[in-house]
């Protein structure tokens, strides 16, 4: 469609994207658009800058690459601007109805796969790419072979679908799916809410995924009625796609999963790993940061204390769900518990500030990645787990199956 023709796997193709997301990296971005001479912005109107990462700034660089981008959307005239108040990219750009069916979505960072949770084509790009999209408008792409994922069954209590997407990391590996795109489907596909098919797709990025992709349905258009900024067209898979493979899983066999240092496909069950003592829970951020989780989390908590070991933090992933979980009450009872509430952004999921681990620490995280490092020390350790699990987790000092508290 883009393209204006038709097109196959591996083919390259040179295509004007619908919108171009960046956050606090916009700086680097910045600095490459200048090399270029140029004095304007192609297409201003496409450019959706959110700062999210270190907000507020934690030290004078970090406000400095504010300012920069601040003084920068000034005087380009970019109207899609939100600055630190507002939380996490990938989901204000989604409830800023940016991610639409049918679009196509480039962004400098790498979990820009999440809009595949709406039917877009959404696609990670590097900094020096993006400057250049800013240029032009333009930017080419290889057309990617589809990995499909069927779905059937039903989940247990107690498995959630971060639950399910760190099974498949863990039986295939980090990079089953390098430059694919990652179809997930099957008859239970659509069993899954919204926000669980946002981990799904933001996740497909750790199995290497160009992108991913998951049929839009009457859910997917109720929540965007009101928020969308343009007409959208939802493109299915025709009936005799081609796929490169079909993985099948029964949901219903499946249980609470643990991505264990310092790997995200070193995948084991819950159950297996019980017992480990660990230092700080995080619940919250791109990948489990949505209503649903505070939800389960709260759930758990209610009228309980967190071990006295352990520092919990929870981390809304935007300002949206913020208020909506303060007017539910969960923001009380998760504090109440015990738990550090942190304002809406990226927070400690990238090392950067706000509860970083000293060596020797070990975390119990919702968040996307556990390389060796991304927390705070190289000499810390972080396991990759559902809100169910971190919460459940967070009461008893170790890691628990949080099947035991539903």
């Amino acid at each position: 469609m883009k393209a204006g023709k038709e097109v196959r796997a591996g083919e390259v193709v040179t295509v004007s994207p619908d919108y171009y997301l960046s956050h606090d990296n916009s700086a680097a971005i910045i600095g490459e658009f200048k090399k270029f001479g140029l004095p304007r912005v192609k297409s201003p109107e496409k450019i959706v800058i959110v700062l999210d990462h270190i907000v507020p700034a934690a030290d004078e660089k970090y406000a400095q690459n504010h300012k920069t981008i601040r003084e920068f959307v000034a005087a380009q005239g970019i109207p899609n601007f939100f600055d630190i108040q507002h939380g996490v990219c990938h989901q204000v750009f989604s409830e800023a109805g940016f991610a639409l069916p049918g679009k196509l979505i480039v962004g400098s960072d790498s979990h820009t796969t999440t809009y595949g949770a709406f039917g877009a084509l959404a696609v990670g790009i590097g900094r020096t790419e993006t400057a250049s999209v800013w240029a032009t408008d333009e930017i080419w792409l290889r057309v990617p072979e589809t990995l499909r994922i069927e779905f059937t069954g039903k989940l247990a209590p107690g498995v959630y679908a971060k639950d399910v997407v760190l099974k498949i990391i863990g039986d295939h590996g980090a990079d089953r799916a390098n430059y694919e795109a990652v179809e997930f489907a099957g008859p239970a596909a659509g069993d899954f809410s919204l926000a669980s098919r946002m981990t799904l797709a933001n996740m497909a990025a750790e199995m290497g995924a160009k992108n991913a992709y998951i049929e839009p349905d009457e859910e997917v258009l109720m929540w965007l009625q009101g928020r969308a900024r343009a007409d959208a067209a939802i493109v299915r898979s025709d009936p005799d796609a081609s796929y490169e493979a079909i993985l099948k899983y029964d949901l219903s066999a499946l249980e609470p999963q643990a991505a264990c240092p310092h790997t995200v496909d070193n995948v084991k069950p819950v159950r297996e790993i019980e017992g480990q003592p660990f230092h700080q829970a995080l619940i919250g951020t791109c990948t489990n940061g949505r209503l649903e989780d505070l939800e389960v989390a709260a759930a758990i908590l209610k009228g309980k204390k967190i071990h006295p070991g352990v520092r919990a933090l929870v981390l809304p992933a935007s300002r949206e769900i913020y208020l909506e979980a303060m007017r539910k009450g969960l923001l009380e009872i998760l504090s109440e518990a015990g738990c550090v509430i942190l304002n809406p952004g990226c927070g400690p999921c990238l090392g950067a500030h706000q509860g970083l681990l000293a060596a020797g620490e070990v975390v119990v995280s919702t968040s996307n990645r556990n390389f060796r490092g991304r927390m705070g020390s190289r000499d810390s350790e972080i396991y990759l787990v559902s809100p169910a699990t971190a919460a459940a987790s967070a009461l008893e000092g170790r890691i628990t199956d949080p099947r035991k508290y539903r």
